[in-house]
């Protein structure tokens, strides 16, 4: 009975979270403060019942239970313990149960660590994840449950998809699900500053690190997909443009594009409505994202569901959540002040420029990725959009970014001299032009993509670096003046670095790479920059629910042989699937990569993929500084000191008898 359990905690969990949903959102309206205290419990109760719901769920896999129609569909007797944990949110059915998980985790969160801001408005916050977590839970107990059963047990299962047996899948979805509902708190937070009627910098200030949280968690996310993919379906790429990988890239920019704004909102009072529209569209485009994984509308390697009910319900769902939060803003929109005025040259227009080519930047990946859909329920034929289409757009639209992006902490708010910033800059930035050139013109290949690209990365780095020098020389204490700066300065600038970083291994990557596809027979090599692969055979190997066909490699350069790869060619026992496992040799500024192909005749002779992959590990690298920035400005004190000084305050409030509940934010943090 104990799937049972889980069952009845998924419906009180529900319970809990219409409760969550309505009494704190009318107390706060009404200014009851019974009711607007319901909201922690319940966020608390919620979350208690999902958590069962979940362990649970991972008991059944672990102890085998066949009698759950989920466990018997992703598992069977001869998969590892460590792939059946993974199995919990390896299907639609668990993985949807991992996101509600996270969203009360999400919610938890908030209820304990804002304490400190009025009753009233964190009620309305709380609520409105509340109903969030209402759709969730919902669309889980209606359309995916994973808890139906099989009568009478089976005697075994099928088996987890052989793509997601790696150690990558047990942590990547984890790490992008909780950047895709870290956004809702974003969302929470901006429908509860207009339900309350007071759009102005506080709501801002205080969903800041939420924020910052949110956007790290789904850049490493990300970059674990794209690692994922690299290394395990045997291609060699990092990023193909997959529906399913826009899907997650759509709310990164848009995020991007959010904290820059909130920024400007915190610090001058200024766009006000461009945050509230891009918290509504960060967490819309998730939720999009959702749609298009679950919906069975396209086919990817990364899609979970072909189920058109999931699909209309997830889409009535993006519809009234969202649909409702542009309608509030619309009836609040008149009396949104605009905030304060600013010159051609200064932060606000190059962080406004910002936004607008981060927005330019989703909607073209938003319509690139639904195109195809359209055209064909428009009865216009199969159309094909991909990497020629993305590659070109996103160029455009990202070098005006990467060329203005270092200018961001240099310029003046409100007002700067251009002349000053373009005379400051020129010396790095003919550096950053040559030291682009050169390389190229060294190797007689001349690239204008490559130029362009390795330019722009040294010259981000270069002007990062700068700005650091810069606060050194007016600082009086210690290495690069970082005292002086703030952990949200810093934050900010290990990100810049980390794009300079990531901008330097793509372009390497794409412009210098090798790519060769070879047939070999056991004693021949292949050469590729410099190296040398030879095939030394195959051999039969054993897994613990596979059979494969290792190839044996042996790379050398100028005759000291420096690694030995064995890439595998697998059959999985249970449902006979055939998958390739690549070798890799990583190195800082260079991978060598074989995948082993096809037998192809009765001498020996293998089908290969040799990979000559200069400075990949360098997009991965960029991700993690970008990844830590975030984690880096989300810490800053300033949030803690404002919330320990709004505590302070509401204390002294209510020590002297006044009412806290709906209380104006304190002081400090004003």
């Amino acid at each position: 009975m104990i799937p049972e359990l889980g069952q009845f905690a998924l419906i009180l969990a529900l319970a809990m979270a219409v409760i969550q949903g309505t009494l704190p959102i009318f107390g706060a309206q009404m200014g009851k403060t019974t009711w607007m205290n319901v909201a922690r419990p319940a966020a608390f109760g919620q979350a208690t019942f999902v958590t069962i719901a979940l362990a649970v769920l991972t008991y059944a896999f672990v102890t085998q239970d066949f009698s759950v129609v989920y466990v018997a569909q992703n598992s069977n007797l001869l998969l590892p313990i460590p792939y059946r944990v993974s199995a919990v949110w390896g299907a639609h059915e668990g993985s949807l149960l991992l996101w509600v998980w996270i969203l009360a985790v999400w919610t938890v969160a908030v209820a304990l660590f804002s304490r400190s801001q009025p009753d009233g408005f964190i009620a309305r916050v709380i609520g409105v994840m509340g109903w969030i977590s209402v759709g969730f839970l919902l669309f889980t107990l209606l359309t995916s449950n994973p808890f139906l059963r099989h009568v009478p047990a089976l005697p075994d299962g099928n088996d987890l998809n052989p793509l997601l047996q790696d150690p990558g899948l047990i942590i990547h979805p984890p790490m992008l699900y909780t950047g895709y509902v870290g956004f809702s708190v974003a969302f929470a937070f901006a429908i509860a500053a207009l339900l309350e009627g007071r759009v102005d910098s506080r709501w801002v200030r205080w969903s800041r690190p939420w924020t910052n949280v949110a956007w790290a968690f789904l850049t490493i996310g990300i970059a674990l997909g794209s690692w994922w993919a690299y290394y395990e379906l045997g291609w060699g790429g990092w990023w193909f443009w997959d529906p399913v990988e826009n899907a997650s890239f759509m709310p990164w920019l848009a995020g991007t594009a959010l904290i820059h704004s909130q920024a400007v909102t915190d610090k001058r009072g200024a766009f006000k409505s461009w945050t509230i529209l891009l918290a509504i569209s960060a967490f819309s485009l998730s939720l999009l994202g959702t749609f298009l994984v679950r919906s069975g509308v396209l086919t990817s390697v990364h899609a979970f569901a072909s189920d058109p009910e999931r699909g209309m319900f997830i889409l009535g769902f993006l519809f009234v959540l969202c649909g409702g939060a542009l309608l509030l803003y619309a009836i609040r929109a008149p009396g949104i002040a605009t905030g304060g005025q600013f010159s051609t040259v200064s932060r606000e227009t190059a962080l406004l420029t910002n936004n607008l080519f981060m927005a330019g930047s989703a909607a073209m990946v938003l319509v690139g990725t639904l195109y195809p859909l359209i055209a064909e329920a428009a009865g216009w034929g199969k159309i094909s959009v991909g990497p020629p289409y993305f590659g070109l757009m996103f160029f455009i639209l990202m070098a005006p970014i990467i060329l203005l992006m270092p200018y961001g902490p240099f310029t003046r708010w409100r007002s700067d001299n251009a002349g000053r910033l373009v005379r400051d800059s020129l010396p790095l930035l003919a550096v950053s032009v040559v030291a682009g050139v050169a390389p190229w013109i060294v190797w007689q290949d001349l690239s204008i993509r490559g130029v362009l690209g390795l330019a722009g990365g040294i010259w981000v780095m270069a002007m990062t670096i700068k700005y650091l020098l810069h606060v050194n020389r007016s600082a009086k204490s210690r290495w690069l003046g970082m005292p002086r700066l703030s952990r949200a300065a810093l934050g900010m600038l290990l990100a810049h670095l980390g794009v300079g970083v990531f901008l330097i291994g793509v372009t390497m990557v794409e412009t210098r790479g090798i790519e060769k596809d070879v047939a070999m027979k056991p004693g021949e090599s292949f050469e590729a920059n410099g190296y040398d692969f030879q095939f030394l055979g195959v051999n039969r190997v054993d897994g613990p629910n596979y059979q494969a066909d290792q190839g044996v490699f042996s790379v050398s350069r100028g005759g000291d042989v420096i690694a030995e790869l064995r890439p595998e060619k697998r059959g999985y026992s249970r449902g006979g699937q055939i998958m390739t496992e690549a070798a890799i040799d990583p190195g800082l500024t260079r991978d060598l990569y074989v995948s082993l192909g096809e037998p192809l005749d009765e001498t020996g002779s293998w089908a290969v993929r040799v990979y000559f992959k200069p400075f990949i590990r360098w997009i991965w690298l960029g991700a993690l500084m970008m990844m830590a920035g975030g984690m880096l400005a989300a810490s800053d004190q300033r949030y803690f000191r404002e919330a320990a000084a709004a505590r302070k305050a509401r204390a002294a409030a209510q020590g002297d008898g006044e009412p806290a509940a709906q209380g104006d934010e304190a002081p400090a943090a004003a």
